[in-house]
């Protein structure tokens, strides 16, 4: 049964359904990023909310690049359906929350109108690291072509084009501020959102930035759910088992975890009675997920590539991979900051391997291995140096961080990854005994993060080294 409004009614019992008329809710948010794991996580909280009786909260979704999701949901009326994924028989639930997906490459001015209009309060974010534009020192890179050419009022093209023009709208119809959430795996990303987007609006339009300022809000949040990518084996299962034929069908691990900053202009979904936490500071969870589970994640996917495996449910398996991601999560990357009253790291750790080892949920090492340079600083690197300044070393995500240096080299296949030509360049010039200083002595690419000791450069030469040779 192909899913959509006119066949909701007519799915099997053990699928549930929206509680309330899609159709006839209103938007109030604009997300931009409308990926799987939006669709899999803010989408089933913001589900949830007009479930529980909240009203005219759904979501204008935005495709910054390509029309796949376009493609898949409005053929089905923006209907999906979320399947969790353990031991146990999956659980099916059809989402409502999502009214309409444009592609902004193909329709910029509706984007634009979508953001000024007065009836959009919170504006979401999934738009990965990349995105963002941000110079190794953590700033906006002004010199991005892409910044750049929307700068020069030739975009929008940015999320920073497409949220100038859009604040600018509201500006001038009165329409009030907005709550920019970044709901992306970056540290402080409501504040780095921020100032990236301050930068910009001071070249774009000084008195904008101002009203900005003053008229908006930027909480940083920090989530967690793992949502692999779909394949059509999935599909079909999904379609054997429920009778649901369903294109943008998103599978997922029971586990979904959403903090969030409690800072709003306006109105917004009561998520917390359905499972979110609003908090006045999100950094202890934002590190222990960013350190532990996105580092553990990010070892698990070279070593284990390095290895030969494929899923992270194999890596984990693995004794040696295993035990060196275990340690990373509980002897280096918990001891590097201090967690909130009641924030129980060694549980969550715990948490952790037990959802690494969900064999239901087949996550690809490749998916996770990509953009490392855009993710390593926040998931490696600063553990490294909170961990150097007090004479403390962290001898698995070196190890961890050598197999990166490795496979960003390309001769096992091509290297998805922003900076893949840069660190080609690099590896050409510095070679396997001067690579290691090259990337992280102090005048490293990214000494910013981490200016590694002579002893922390010795023993990334010999895991390279080792390595090589094997």
């Amino acid at each position: 049964m192909k899913l959509n409004h006119s066949t909701l009614d007519h799915l099997p019992s053990l699928v549930r359904r929206p509680d309330y008329v899609p159709s006839q809710q209103a938007c109030g948010i604009v997300h931009l990023g409308v990926g799987a794991f939006h669709r899999a996580h803010q989408a089933v909280y913001t589900d949830a909310a007009m479930n529980a009786g909240e009203r005219n909260w759904r979501i204008l979704g935005v495709s910054l690049r390509t029309r796949s999701v376009h493609d898949q949901l409005i053929p089905q009326d923006g209907l999906y359906s979320v399947s969790t994924k353990s031991e146990a028989a999956p659980e099916v639930r059809v989402i409502g929350a999502i009214a309409n997906v444009l592609v902004a490459p193909e329709n910029p001015a509706a984007v634009v109108a979508a953001l000024a209009s007065a009836a959009t309060r919170v504006v979401t974010l999934t738009v990965t690291e990349k995105a963002y534009h941000q110079s190794t020192g953590g700033g906006l890179d002004m010199n991005a072509p892409a910044v750049a050419a929307d700068l020069s009022h030739r975009g929008p093209t940015t999320i920073y084009g497409y949220l100038a023009a859009g604040l600018r709208g509201r500006w001038r119809e009165s329409a009030g501020g907005l709550t920019l959430l970044s709901c992306d795996n970056m540290a402080n990303n409501g504040k780095s959102l921020a100032r990236s987007l301050n930068d910009f609006l001071e070249l774009y339009d000084p008195a904008l930035a101002d009203w900005t300022r003053h008229n908006c809000s930027f909480p940083s949040s920090m989530v967690d759910r793992i949502v692999p990518a779909t394949t059509d084996a999935d599909r079909r299962a999904l379609s054997e088992t429920s009778g649901v034929e369903d294109s943008g069908a998103v599978f997922t691990e029971p586990f979904s975890q959403w903090i969030i900053e409690d800072s709003f202009v306006e109105s917004r979904p009561g998520w917390e009675q359905h499972g979110a936490q609003l908090v006045n500071d999100v950094a202890p969870y934002e590190t222990a997920k960013l350190r532990m589970l996105n580092g553990a994640h990010s070892a698990l996917a070279y070593l284990g590539l390095a290895r030969g495996l494929s899923l992270v449910s194999e890596a984990i398996a693995d004794p040696q991979v295993g035990r060196l991601a275990s340690r990373l999560m509980r002897e280096e990357a918990a001891t590097s900051f201090n967690p909130a009253p009641g924030q129980d790291l060694r549980h969550y750790a715990d948490e952790l391997e037990a959802r690494f080892s969900n064999p239901a949920l087949p996550h690809r090492l490749i998916q996770i291995a990509m953009d490392g340079s855009q993710k390593i600083p926040q998931r490696w690197l600063d553990t490294l140096s909170a961990r150097q300044e007090t004479g403390r070393d962290c001898p698995a995500i070196l190890q961890a961080l050598a197999s990166w240096i490795l496979y960003v080299r390309g001769t096992s296949g091509e290297v998805d990854d922003p900076m893949r030509d840069q660190l080609a360049r690099t590896w050409q010039s510095a070679g396997h005994t001067g690579i290691a200083s090259a990337l992280f002595g102090e005048s490293g690419l990214f000494r910013e993060h981490w200016s590694a000791s002579e002893t922390a450069i010795e023993h990334l030469n010999t895991h390279i080294r080792e390595s090589a040779e094997t």
